[in-house]
């Protein structure tokens, strides 16, 4: 099996940056696309960012030109650079990884990231 741990979340005053990660371990697969949600008290979980095994990059409207995802060229671990943070911004944010062939979807624990004003 496959888990996903993240690692960078944490407190910061606004206008201040992060930088995410998560890393894959277990059986080596294949993923079609990996990423980042997020979900705030009494939201929807929602996407922020992610990208395709052939590195193409979908961001959430909120998060263009702060945020930036990037990866390994093995596609093993994933970044979220999050840059000019905002109180809004706050949530638990989850890396996410989908499987070639199944598509199954795999979960990260979640790390929780919290931006006073």
């Amino acid at each position: 099996q496959v888990q996903l741990v993240e690692s960078g979340g944490g407190l910061v005053q606004a206008g201040g940056s992060l930088r995410l990660s998560c890393a894959a371990s277990g059986s080596i697969i294949i993923f079609n696309a990996m990423g980042w949600y997020r979900q705030a008290p009494g939201k929807q979980r929602e996407l922020v960012a992610s990208m395709s095994r052939g590195g193409m990059t979908n961001y959430l409207d909120s998060v263009k030109g702060r945020f930036t995802v990037s990866k390994t060229i093995a596609a093993r671990t994933v970044y979220l650079q999050m840059n000019s943070l905002k109180p809004e911004d706050t949530a638990v944010y989850y890396c996410y990884a989908q499987s070639a062939g199944a598509k199954t979807d795999y979960w990260g624990q979640g790390t929780q990231v919290t931006v006073s004003s």
